[in-house]
């Protein structure tokens, strides 16, 4: 779950196995969820790919209990889904379903930053145009990997301000239950990047202003914009 992506649909075969983390001090159920989570959100496990319990099993030197236990945790987050005669497969959405969730993130985090437009202190105004700016340089410079992840700082920090009492919580329960593998995001396709970037600078500019109204619908026209570009095909 970026700042503005759901998971995109593609693949349905097992991934490579990679490079295996030592176990830390811990449950071995907690283990196998680190591990799962880690190559599900790089995209070493693809949406759609099957995960075989036992060969995960094998893989991670545990017993299928862990091994079950994980992954229901997993499904609880929206990682995992089980389908009939296949099992444990990493989670997609599809077409229908990622539209309405734009949708729904777009309804709330309006809400939030016009909200946030008459409850941001000077000091998140300041945190804000920093993130950005750091953004707007990292771009320049062609360093895409972590704008999805300021993306959503910067999605956060709005909608902390503008939503503390439920609409923060209730947006982070959705990112993290359709977080965006890092090789999905939108941010890596440098035309959108752009788009998105000037979204941010017109938020930060009715936000500055107080200007609730603005700061609603820019948001709301950033997210559908977001939306249209993943329809494109992106």
């Amino acid at each position: 779950m970026n700042g503005i992506d759901p998971p995109m649909p593609k693949g349905t075969r097992v991934a490579a196995p990679g490079s295996v983390q030592p176990r830390p001090p811990g449950s071995k159920a907690e283990y196998v969820h680190e591990v799962l989570r880690t190559e599900i959100m790089s995209g070493q496990l693809s949406a759609g790919a099957a995960v075989p319990q036992d060969e995960i099993a094998r893989r991670l030197g545990v017993s299928i209990t862990p091994v079950r236990e994980a992954l229901r945790r997993l499904e609880s987050e929206g990682l995992i889904s089980y389908r009939p005669h296949r099992g444990a497969t990493v989670a997609e959405l599809s077409h229908d379903a990622a539209r309405e969730l734009y949708l729904l993130r777009s309804a709330i985090e309006g809400l939030c930053a016009r909200l946030a437009a008459d409850r941001l202190t000077n000091a998140d105004l300041a945190a804000l145009h920093a993130l950005h700016e750091r953004m707007v340089d990292e771009h320049a410079a062609g360093q895409v990997d972590n704008l999805a992840q300021h993306s959503r700082q910067f999605h956060d920090l709005i909608a902390r301000a503008g939503g503390p009492a439920f609409l923060a919580d209730h947006l982070s329960s959705i990112w993290k239950s359709h977080p965006v593998p890092a090789e999905s995001s939108l941010w890596h396709h440098p035309d959108d990047a752009t788009r998105f970037l000037a979204a941010h600078r017109e938020l930060l500019a009715a936000l500055k202003n107080r200007d609730a109204q603005r700061a609603e619908r820019v948001m709301i026209e950033h997210l559908e914009r977001a939306a249209d570009a993943r329809d494109a095909g992106h």
